[in-house]
């Protein structure tokens, strides 16, 4: 066993030394730990972004949850249902029932334009019109300040997110909503899902505000148990006189979140990708510099018996070391900076905000890492192949 003890002790006491002349290469080792830590702190917190938004979207959607739209429509601002198939959704099998009647709610999506209140840009902010058994289908959503908007009255609740995001939704101000100014009367949650981003009045009221008649665009259902959907999706798929799709809710707001989700997390890889090459050319000027500043040490220690594979693993080891730091100090960075930052950006299925706040998970974290972890893989590895191969007895002779 002797043979591999003395091994890694070579390698120890190598990188040992390594570690101590830190401080002599101090430029050269700080320029590295920042690149590094900006490779990983710009990951992390592009990544949090899709991480937040998907995050809004999967908690929008219960399991005993389910959404109707017109066969064909891939979201609810090209759906179309008439007051007729609304019912007939609402008396499907599956649907749960209170006292009040079945929990069906058929709902109006509609846009309105309402400016940031970071920048005073016009962004384009969904106002849903429901019905009173929409409060029973959603039973997350709570009014934290306010009451609720009286049915049949030109009134309107928000969510938080929206205040957040969005100017002149505070409680007592007044939207403008078709041709009338409609004043705000309460604030709400949702648990953090895509409601939060949401204006809310009753259909009826928001149907003769836009001209829409008797029609609608959705209907939200909850239903008996989860294991109820497919009944319910059969009896309405195979009814004749219903041209519709029917989704999970969990399931469609998964899809909803997917264009997003894939451009900003294709977006994030390709900087990182970029900043990665800058952060190896880096890593290895740094290995390179300390290379040939223990040149004659490196010559030293082979001639007194350290094997070459020792070197060339002590030298990746200091700097995966490096590497490591330096991505622990983006992430830690990135966690700070960007973990639970509120923002809303563009869905671009139903062309409307959607309000969200970053997420910087521990897979995140984890990610960035290995990404630093691998950079200092590779900015060690010419240099350690280079020091291995030194000719001792030229090396030695090198100042």
């Amino acid at each position: 066993m002797s043979g591999p003890i003395n091994w890694l002790s070579q390698v120890t006491s190598i990188t040992k030394f390594g570690l101590m002349s830190l401080p002599q290469r101090l430029g050269s080792v700080a320029a590295t730990l920042v690149g590094i830590a900006g490779v990983v702190g710009v990951l992390v917190g592009v990544l949090s972004i899709a991480a937040g938004f998907k995050q809004a979207m999967a908690v929008s959607g219960s399991p005993d949850g389910a959404i109707v739209l017109r066969s064909g429509a891939d979201s609810e601002m090209v759906s179309g249902l008439s007051h007729d198939e609304t019912r007939i959704v609402a008396d499907a099998p599956g649907v749960a029932r209170n006292a009040s009647g079945p929990l069906a709610s058929a709902e109006l999506f509609v846009i309105i334009d309402l400016p940031k209140r970071a920048t005073g840009t016009d962004a384009n902010v969904p106002l849903r019109g429901v019905e009173p058994s929409a409060l029973a289908v959603r039973d997350n959503l709570k009014m934290i300040r306010g009451r609720m908007f009286g049915w049949g009255q030109d009134e309107v609740i928000v969510g938080v997110g929206a205040v957040q995001e969005f100017a002149g939704l505070d409680i007592g101000s007044k939207i403008k909503v078709g041709r009338y100014d409609w004043p705000v009367v309460g604030i709400f949650t949702a648990n953090g899902g895509a409601a939060e981003s949401e204006i809310w009045t009753d259909a009826k009221v928001l149907q003769e505000a836009y001209n829409r008649g008797d029609s609608f665009q959705s209907v939200s259902v909850k239903l008996n148990s989860p294991a109820a959907f497919q009944p319910f999706k059969d009896s309405l798929t195979s009814n004749p006189q219903l041209s519709v799709q029917v989704s999970r809710l969990s399931d469609y707001y998964a899809q909803q979140s997917e264009t997003m989700t894939l451009l900003i997390t294709t977006l994030g890889y390709i900087i990182a990708v970029l900043m990665a090459l800058g952060a190896v050319f880096g890593a290895l000027n740094t290995m390179y510099s300390a290379v040939a500043a223990r040149t004659r040490e490196i010559a030293t220690l082979r001639a007194l018996g350290f094997g070459g594979g020792a070197v060339v693993l002590s030298l990746m080891v200091e700097s995966l070391l490096l590497a490591l730091a330096g991505g622990a100090l983006g992430g830690g960075l990135a966690y700070l900076a960007f973990n639970n930052f509120h923002t809303s950006t563009m869905n671009f299925q139903s062309f409307s905000q959607v309000t969200f706040a970053f997420q910087v998970t521990p897979e995140l974290l984890v990610r960035g890492i290995s990404w630093a972890a691998l950079i200092g893989l590779i900015g060690g590895l010419f240099p350690a192949i280079r020091a291995a191969r030194l000719p001792i007895a030229s090396a030695l002779r090198e100042l």
